[in-house]
């Protein structure tokens, strides 16, 4: 008999039959899905910033990446609707603001494509006299995307 990773394998598994396993392993683990979001973080891109005032219509927590506290916003722009991506939920709770149907805002942000959808990625958002940052000036987001703070 053989040890292995705590569990005995008897000589009769060995041989030939062992080696297909051991050899086949690296190659069912490299092609899990798990390893890649099945549709990709969207990117921050300067050039397509752009600035959009509005009412805050639904505000929602969702899956984004790894992360399953992102905050997002559908935001009333006169006759149309806009997704905003905000920020993770920890990050907005340590801001201490909070957003409910009925505010005006005006959210300054990148626009671009996730899945086949429009989205806005936030950089700043301004209600009333209160003006918050979620990416500095090339974008990148100002929380820890591990910790959401």
């Amino acid at each position: 008999m053989l040890l292995g990773a705590n569990r005995i394998i008897p000589r009769h598994v060995g041989g030939p039959f062992l080696l297909g396993l051991v050899l086949s392993l690296p190659i069912c683990v490299s092609s899990g899905h798990a390893q890649n979001p099945p549709h990709p973080l969207p990117k921050y891109d300067i050039q397509a910033e752009t600035k959009t005032k509005g009412i805050v219509d639904e505000v929602k927590v969702f899956d984004l990446g790894t992360r399953k506290d992102f905050v997002q916003l559908i935001v009333k722009t006169g006759e149309d609707k806009v997704v905003v991506y905000l920020c993770p939920k920890p990050f907005q709770d340590e801001l201490g603001f909070t957003l409910s149907k009925g505010d005006e805002i005006t959210v300054t942000g990148s626009k671009v494509k996730q899945e086949s959808s429009d989205v806005i990625l936030a950089r700043e958002l301004a209600k009333g006299t209160e003006t918050l940052l979620f990416r500095d000036g090339k974008g990148n987001p100002v929380w820890d995307w591990r910790t959401g703070k």
